[in-house]
This record gives structure tokens, sequence and C-alpha cells, in this order.
């Protein structure tokens, strides 16, 4: 059983984020591994140390800059790592970078997670699983393994549903489907050794332009409206605020 974890490689929640020349500016940014990826790789990780996976490969479309961000991944317990040498432009251009590297590799099982917390589309599994001709299913909270049979919890509005499927799948994950695992020393000293590949993107049509970046508006200031005249919050609602 392989499973293939694909990982993205963005800023930290703490970031400041900000533009210059209509570019994101990553002067001085903390880059980490997608939180969601990391539950769907640390989900991977637990399957393969409860013998019920053979092999994890972690994948990242990204520049030599991603580097690091796929080392911490080997040290949290992945065998190998592939690096596709491109910049990911869209959730298009990345899904068909999974999909040419799973074709060739035949991967039993693709997990990510439920969106990257930078364009928070939550596109690429779909995508992916079009791509291959594969089920797919998201957001999962839960995954069993039983031989070929996987049993899957996912969020649905006003409570869970609860799947089987046979493999091979997609999946997008979210917690608490894994305990958040966090690099110990031997981890993160077998992670320099262990084997990471560098392949060339395959060509994919631009479907996608960028146009602008902007950030949204300041918050203006808060105004406090004493209880005792609700005449007043009604005048403000109305003429300055105009939600009324």
């Amino acid at each position: 059983m392989k499973i293939l974890v694909c990982i993205t490689h963005v800023p930290d929640t703490t970031s400041k984020i900000s533009f210059t020349d209509n570019k994101f500016n990553s002067s001085g940014i903390q880059y980490i591994i997608g939180p969601y990826d990391e539950y769907a790789l640390a989900r991977a990780v637990e399957l393969k140390e409860a013998g019920k996976a053979s092999s994890v490969t972690v994948l990242n479309v990204g520049e030599a800059d991603t580097e690091p961000t796929i080392r911490k991944a080997l040290a949290i317990g992945a065998d190998d790592a592939i690096r596709v040498n491109a910049n990911p432009r869209d959730a298009w251009y990345v899904a068909s970078q999974i999909a040419a590297i799973a074709t060739a590799e035949k991967y039993d099982i693709i997990l990510m997670g439920r969106e990257s917390i930078d364009f928070n589309g939550g596109l690429v599994h779909g995508m992916v699983a079009e791509l291959l001709g594969l089920p797919s299913v998201s957001p999962i909270m839960k995954l069993e393994l039983d031989g070929t049979k996987a049993s899957v919890a996912r969020e649905i509005e006003g409570g869970k549903e609860y799947l089987e499927l046979e493999t091979p799948f997609v999946a997008g994950c979210q917690e608490p489907i894994a305990e958040w695992k966090i690099p110990n020393m031997r981890g993160i000293m077998s992670a320099r050794t262990k084997p990471l590949k560098v392949v060339e993107p395959v060509n994919v049509e631009e479907g996608i332009s960028f146009v602008s970046f902007e950030l949204p508006p300041a918050k203006g200031a808060c105004k406090m409206v004493d209880a005792t005249t609700p005449e007043k919050l009604l005048e403000l609602l109305k003429n300055e605020a105009k939600v009324l």
C-alpha cells in the first residue's frame, strides 16, 4: 500500500502579509507545511507505523526554496520525497503536476489537506481525482484501512457522513484525523539522508492569470453607543454604515 501525501509550502499563519509591485513580498516570511497537509501526513505515517501501508512519499510543487519544508515532512516520518521544480501558480497547474507523478508511480492513496491556507481554494484534490479517474472525498476527519478497503468520515451540514471505498482514491484531510506530529531529533537527522527527487514539470496550458493583489481595507475606529440611546445606534447604522 503506497501513500502519496501532497504538501504545500505556505506562510506561517502569524506572518504579516504585504505586496510590493503587485507581487507577494516574501521578505521576512517564515514558511511551514500547510496545516491541513500536515494532518494528512501525520495520518499517513500512523498507517505505516501500524503496518497498513508500505511507504509514504511526500510531493511538493515548488522551487528550490521549498526544500526545508520538504525535509521537515521527511523528519515527521515520510520515507522519500518528490519536488516538481515549478512555481505553483494555480490549482489546475498543481493538480496537473500531481496527476502526472501519480500516473507514473501508481499510488494506492493520495492524501492532501482539504485546502491550502494561502489561497484557501479547496480545489486541488477534486481536480487530481478527475484527472486520474479516481473517486475523491473531502474533507475527511477519519481514515481507517482494512486491506484495500477504506472507511472514512467527513463533516456535512448538520452531522457526519460515513463512507466506505476501495483504493485507489484521493482525499482531502482535516483535523482531527491524526495527532499532530513534531519531528524528534532522530527524525531530523534521518531526514538529511532520505531521498528527495527533483523532477521537471509537465507542460500545462495556462488558464488563470492574476491581475492584481490588494489587502482588505483597514478596520475603522469603533464607536460606542450608550445602551440607553438605541435611536443613536439606528441613526449610525442607517446614515453612516448604510446597512439599513
